[in-house]
């Protein structure tokens, strides 16, 4: 299987068994890698009844066939299963090393299943698999796991992506960390990792990726590299990282501040990216094959938040525990968000719960009573207390670790919590921007930023080549055939896998797919891809027991607000939603794709399972 390792690893941590299977050539050709690959094995392996936190859930990592490559910024994979957060598809998208690693190990992807009697880490190195006993490492923070296993297996080349306290502790929004802070933060697979006893997976190889032919891959990988250089969001986010796009988010409105309940945020400025490059900036990081080496390393050298040199903030840490919580020291931004990468937590879910109890405190609905802790807007001290007693379910902290939606129902006031299907709303006010808002409501995962991020979309970033193209932000009209089309797009870069942030040509990343594996297909087969991935996971959410009821915002999101760069602008639900059904092909009444629908786009078996049944 050209452009494919052609085997996953299977692992049972109930009884210890390893082995591979050949992968699935026909869900390749449909699915090419990455979250669609990954989809297609899960929808045959859970259900309704599955339990999240349970043995019967299977952890899936599944890499893509540029990942390990020369095409520029495909070093990324995916870690998937029921989301012990939404219930739902759980997604988690994650850069550094460990996804090139396991091509050269040898496998495509692992499928975990079962739970270890004791704290287990899994070791891969050139194609020999083996469980080893990770009882010394729990408790262990998530960058301690990592060097303590490198030192273990005296290989220090060797990539590690682990859980922290977070993960053990089963806190639903848990991360798995990996490299210099990366980390596949949201729909908390860490808890499932934690919840198998699973600590750590460990991977080294030496042999390279079989490509179908090598000579044109890497005519074009260098050409599209070339162009990815060129661009000049590759040179921003290099000087300046993701956080560097902070003050022209507060502009618009994007960025939220004190809990989705203020326009504007002056005080932005004194945390931006600009603002870190020109002060605690030490180094810069980045993934394998990246040319834009967005991560930052910081160094905070006196103050009661001092750090030595760690990996700093990224723009959706930079909100979420900067302007969601009205805090502007970017020395205690960069200690929370150290905190949250060390235990092992999704930055965005951490920054909406503990914004959540501060309105809640405002609001009278809770006082020290409950939180142990005075809560002051700005004041960073409760909330680096607050971050220590999620992580490890302490008093008050038990309850925020359920995530936002739990908290809100424990109070009775559903309606404000700022979560769609359970997940905690990105930094990207869905107010700024109809896009937004349509691609939370109708991402497979909740209100997540990736699976359309039509918030670049609005600032200029448009793809011609697929058809999406520039609208008013506000614009509702016609706004749902551009997300679907965007969606789709995403679909693709999460199965090749590619970077979103770096404009990889389109035709370059069909070239490269077609030079990799011998394929001969052609953007509009890609984009039919694309469209079928998205439609399976909507199949699978149905399947789980996902209903379209859950399709809304929350009324907390549908306040105008008077201040700011959102104009006072409310998106029209209903409207979006409709248009968006009839683009789709979708019944809107239960929600599903319509079996005429699923057929046309090769899902025959799912169109069976989701009609023939009723």
């Amino acid at each position: 299987m050209n452009g494919y390792l052609g085997k996953l690893l299977i692992v049972d941590l109930t009884s210890g068994e390893i082995r591979d299977e050949p992968l699935n050539a026909e869900y390749t050709q449909k699915f090419i890698g990455g979250s669609g690959l990954a989809c297609r094995y899960l929808y045959d392996l859970i259900d309704a009844d599955t339990d999240p936190l349970g043995p019967e859930n299977p952890l899936v990592f599944m890499t893509g066939p540029l990942v390990g490559t020369r095409a520029p910024s495909c070093g990324r994979y995916v870690i998937c299963a029921r989301s012990p957060q939404t219930r739902i598809w759980g997604e988690s998208n994650i850069g550094g090393f460990l996804g090139p690693e396991l091509r050269f190990a040898g496998y495509d992807g692992i499928i975990i299943r079962g739970q270890a009697p004791v704290p287990t880490y899994l070791s891969i190195k050139d194609d020999q698999a083996e469980l080893r006993s990770a009882s010394h490492l729990w408790g262990q923070d998530s960058y301690r796991t990592q060097e303590a296993i490198k030192e273990e297996l005296g290989d220090r080349p060797v990539r590690v992506v682990c859980i922290g306290e977070a993960g053990e502790n089963l806190v639903k929004y848990a991360a798995v960390m990996a490299d210099a802070g990366r980390a596949a933060g949201r729909t908390g697979m860490g808890a499932v990792m934690g919840a198998k006893r699973l600590k750590a997976v460990a991977c080294r190889g030496r042999e390279p990726v079989p490509l179908a032919n090598r000579q044109a891959f890497h005519e074009i990988a260098r050409a599209a590299l070339l162009e990815v250089k060129d661009d000049i969001s590759t040179q921003i986010f290099r000087q300046t990282g993701t956080a560097g796009a902070a003050d022209y988010f507060a502009l618009l409105g994007n960025m939220p501040n004190r809990y989705f309940g203020q326009g504007s945020f002056p005080e932005v400025e004194n945390i931006s990216g600009g603002v870190m490059a020109e002060t605690i900036l030490v180094g810069v990081s980045g993934c394998f094959g990246c040319a834009a080496q967005c991560g930052r390393q910081v160094e905070i050298k006196e103050g009661r938040y001092k750090l030595g040199e760690t990996d700093g903030p990224e723009y959706e840490a930079v909100a979420a525990l900067g302007t969601l919580l009205l805090i502007d020291d970017l020395a205690a931004v960069c200690y929370l968000d150290y905190l949250c990468d060390a235990y092992g937590l999704d930055v965005i879910s951490t920054g909406v719960t503990i914004a959540l109890a501060h309105h809640l405190y405002e609001e009278e609905i809770i006082t020290p009573k409950d939180t142990g802790l005075k809560l002051r807007w700005g004041d960073p001290d409760p909330v680096v207390q607050l971050v220590k007693m999620i992580a490890h379910r302490q008093g008050f902290g038990d309850l925020l670790a359920q995530g936002a939606l739990a908290v809100a129902k424990h109070y009775g006031v559903e309606d404000w919590a700022a979560q769609v299907q359970g997940l905690e709303v990105a930094m990207h006010d869905p107010r700024a921007s109809a896009g937004v808002a349509l691609s939370y409501l109708t991402s497979p995962r909740g209100a997540c930023h990736n699976k359309s991020d039509m918030y670049w979309v609005d600032v200029g970033r448009i793809i011609e080549e697929i058809g999406v193209a520039a609208t008013d932000r506000f614009q509702e009209e016609g706004k749902a055939e551009v997300v679907a089309r965007h969606q789709n797009w995403r679909s693709v870069c999460d199965a090749l896998i590619t970077c979103i942030l770096m404009n990889v040509p389109v035709q370059g990343l069909v070239d490269m797919l077609n030079a990799a594996t011998g394929w001969d297909i052609d953007l509009e087969e890609m984009m039919t891809i694309g469209e079928r991935i998205f439609n399976l996971k909507r199949a699978l959410n149905i399947k789980l027991g996902w209903r379209p009821e859950g399709e809304r915002l929350p009324p907390l999101l549908l306040q105008p607000l008077d201040e700011g760069g959102t104009g006072g602008y409310v998106p029209d639900v209903e409207r979006l939603l409709l248009d968006y059904y009839q683009v789709r092909g979708w019944d809107r009444e239960t929600g599903k794709p319509t079996a005429d629908h699923l057929r046309r786009l090769g899902l025959e078996d799912i169109a069976r399972d989701l009609w023939e049944s009723v």
